[in-house]
């Protein structure tokens, strides 16, 4: 039996859209929403008629009729923690998304709420898959030495778990059966590993763990970054989540987030260029290493996905590094969409049942 799906996945400034027939991807499209076009709605829920109308246009423009479609997969919001796997969007998920249980205003928040737009118009289960807020982590990964300040799991988990279920696909393995280090290598970084199916650590990028990137600052010593942001500090315009998420990296270096331009100035010698891209290949490794530990040393595979895989010097400088403590494997650019229409074929087929949101987080502290 052949299975239709639909997949939905709005970014911050795109809602990228995809087809698939069985695992067969048909038509893709990244609709593109210039930022002053965004401005005019207050809140990112104000977007919902607007990019649902921007989906209508592209299935009519490609001559898709969703008439019978059997699954209908959005990107996930908000919601409380979760585990990884396939959840059936119920009325509860959407309540939470819509309150923002977890406080983040994304248009991630808008991808099941579109799927289930579609699917009132055309029929098809509604499905959310990895969704940003999975969290696995094992309770030592949580602990810092500040009682009563926990690390979360906040990662690129979609384009991780695609990435493991990808390569076990393809090299004969079963990702429940595996322990693997998965890394997003791009504009941000998530470096995790995955032990059984279960992504038991990784680092926080946008909380300032890990390595640095375009955009990130990745971690910091703790004291010297309190003084620099600080009243009086070099850096004390800046708002630490921005530095975090925006204002760091080679945008801190150079001024820009434009890894190519960045690229150019290293093949061209300059030694600043040089000097950080190499210190940004080095933390990339030394976070690999970290989750080798977690994994006390039982390592199947290093695998690494994301854009910035597109410069060979990079893959080259992780393979050295790193193929001691397993075989390297790079996955260039992102398996989101195929990802997304897997974890939904899976349910259809029957080789797993649907996951239920109940809106309880996984871990909410510990009790004692």
């Amino acid at each position: 039996m052949s299975y239709r799906i639909f997949v939905i996945n709005p970014g911050s400034t795109s809602t990228k859209l995809a087809y698939f027939e069985d695992d067969v991807k048909v038509h893709e499209a990244n609709i593109f929403h210039d930022a002053p076009e965004l401005a005019q709605f207050g809140r990112v829920f104000d977007q919902l008629d607007f990019r649902k109308r921007m989906i209508m246009d592209f299935l009519k423009e490609n001559d898709i009729d969703l008439h019978g479609i059997d699954a209908v997969v959005g990107r996930g919001g908000s919601t409380a923690s979760v585990l990884g796997g396939t959840y059936e969007v119920n009325d509860k998920m959407v309540e939470d998304t819509r309150n923002m249980v977890t406080g983040v205003d994304h248009p991630a928040n808008l991808g099941i709420l579109l799927a289930r737009e579609i699917a009132a118009e055309y029929g098809g289960r509604v499905f959310m898959v990895d969704s940003p807020k999975v969290d696995e982590f094992t309770d030592e990964a949580r602990i810092t030495g500040m009682d009563g300040l926990y690390r979360g799991s906040s990662l690129h988990v979609l384009n991780l778990k695609g990435t493991a279920r990808l390569h076990c696909r393809t090299h004969g393995m079963k990702y429940e059966d595996s322990d693997l280090i998965v890394c997003h290598i791009d504009g941000g970084m998530s470096i995790s590993a995955h032990r059984h199916g279960k992504m038991i650590d990784g680092t926080n990028n946008a909380w300032g763990e890990g390595p640095f990137t375009p955009t990130r600052t990745g971690a910091l010593p703790v004291q010297l970054a309190v003084e620099y942001f600080g009243e009086g500090g070099e850096g004390s315009e800046l708002y630490v989540g921005d530095a975090c998420t925006r204002a760091g990296g080679f945008v801190s270096h150079f001024g820009t987030s434009n890894s190519d331009k960045v690229h150019e100035m290293v093949k061209a010698g300059d030694p600043k260029a040089v000097r950080v891209w190499n210190a940004m290949c080095y933390n990339i490794c030394k976070s690999i290493g970290a989750m080798a530990a977690a994994l006390s040393g039982h390592v199947d595979a290093i695998l690494c996905g994301g854009g910035l895989l597109r410069f060979d010097d990079l893959c080259a400088y992780i393979d050295e590094r790193c193929r001691w403590i397993a075989p390297v494997f790079f996955y260039p650019g992102e398996v989101e969409h195929e990802a997304m229409a897997a974890g939904a074929l899976r349910v259809l087929r029957g080789e797993e049942e649907a996951k239920v949101y109940t809106g309880i987080p996984v871990w909410n502290g510990f009790e004692d």
